[in-house]
């Protein structure tokens, strides 16, 4: 008989000491990759436009915007000219400055929200995590920007990522100062949720940005609730949002992957909700479960909420593979089942382009035509830009009815 010898056990044991230990470790590892991938530019910069895009923006002929860039009357912005001067670039600025008082999309001006109409509240929303709905949040709020609205987004995932799509390095940018945390722990603090917003790289979109300090308002928001009978919890963001609703067309809300007592307050102060969703079977699976469990915790408050409700709700599947060995036909038949018309008939198709290199750290909407990838992201920006006009009409007609 050969006796073999016994491998001795693997301690395993963690002790909190060590998980603190790890993550100074992990801060100090993702710094340095953050630095990396960002190289050599460390801040993000906005796209430029051609004269096309500026036409195709404004429902417009590229002649058109040639004749009224060249006009000459100081009305609207002249570009730069490029090579023989039949083409132009413009800034950002200039292409959202054109779309206001050339294109024919409906304009509400904010000096009119004195009293009607107000700016919506729309949150993305999703338990499952890698279902592009941070992506999703900034890519809405890129694509409405460019329709001429003015947007702020709000970071609510302790995360951050929402943050780092804004230009924001967030722990090195951000404190949990300049979350919507204050706030939280104190509703008369001076300024409001207002005092918290700060604007990006990108002309037309504000943010209010996340910390991984945000996790104290789960700790917060119920103490309250036991220590003042009658303590409101989940309308405390909905009241710090209502002032801001004058200041911007939209404000887009960013959440994490649970029903945290930050992301039950995001729901009730929404007036719509998208839930992005990647067509594979645990996605599915998980959005079905998200609404179970919206349905049991707020059992406890939905007596006070009567009225309560979303202009709409919207699933929409994106990285959608469509290759020959996909799961995306059986799960879009279960959604279609399940979901009815609240799916979206538009989706957004995967791609590999995003994931590589400075790119990780943007969205389609970041790109310049000129760049070497922007016909390949075209196919997965056109559905995004196609699902911002589908929003937008839709307050679009709430907005000129209110007028």
């Amino acid at each position: 008989m050969v006796r073999t010898s016994q491998l001795p056990a693997v301690d395993r044991t963690v002790h909190f000491e060590q998980i603190s230990q790890f993550a100074e470790k992990v801060t100090i590892f993702t710094n340095e990759l953050r630095d990396t991938i960002l190289a050599p530019r460390p801040r993000k910069t906005a796209p430029v436009f051609k004269t096309g895009e500026i036409a195709e923006m404004c429902n417009i002929s590229h002649s058109q915007v040639q004749y009224l860039a060249t006009k000459g009357d100081g009305e609207l912005p002249p570009g730069t000219a490029a090579g023989t001067g039949r083409t132009r670039t413009f800034t950002l600025e200039e292409a959202r400055i054109w779309v206001q008082k050339v294109s024919d999309i409906y304009q509400t001006p904010l000096v009119t929200r004195l009293k009607e109409p107000d700016g919506k509240i729309i949150i993305t929303a999703q338990l499952k995590g890698g279902s592009a709905k941070t992506t999703t949040t900034m890519c809405l709020a890129q694509g409405l920007s460019l329709r001429g609205r003015k947007v702020l987004v709000v970071d609510l995932d302790p995360q951050a990522s929402l943050s780092e799509l804004c230009g924001l390095y967030a722990e090195k940018d951000v404190t949990p100062e300049d979350t919507v945390l204050p706030y939280v722990y104190d509703q008369d603090i001076e300024g409001g949720l207002e005092a918290r917003v700060q604007s990006t790289y990108w002309d037309g979109i504000d943010v209010i940005p996340a910390h991984t300090e945000l996790i104290g308002a789960e700790f917060h928001l119920p103490a309250m609730q036991k220590m003042r009978p009658g303590f409101r919890f989940w309308t405390v963001l909905r009241q710090g949002l209502e002032p801001l609703r004058k200041k911007y067309d939209y404000i887009l809300m960013d959440t994490s992957p649970s029903l945290s007592y930050l992301n039950l307050n995001a729901l009730m102060a929404a007036d719509a909700m998208v839930m992005p969703m990647v067509p594979e079977n645990l996605d599915f699976i998980s959005s079905l479960s998200f609404w179970r469990l919206f349905s049991d915790v707020s059992k406890s408050f939905i007596k006070y909420e009567k009225d309560k409700k979303y202009d709409f709700v919207s699933l929409m599947l994106s990285r959608v593979d469509y290759g020959r060995n996909s799961s995306a036909p059986i799960v879009r038949a279960w959604a279609q089942s399940a979901y009815e018309n609240w799916l979206h008939s538009i989706e957004v198709p995967a791609s590999s382009v995003m994931s590589t290199g400075a790119l990780a750290f943007s969205t389609v909407f970041d790109i310049s035509s000129t760049h070497s990838a922007s016909k390949s992201l075209q196919r997965v920006r056109q559905p995004l830009v196609d699902y911002c006009r589908w929003v937008d009409e839709i307050y679009s007609e709430k907005w000129r009815n209110a007028q």
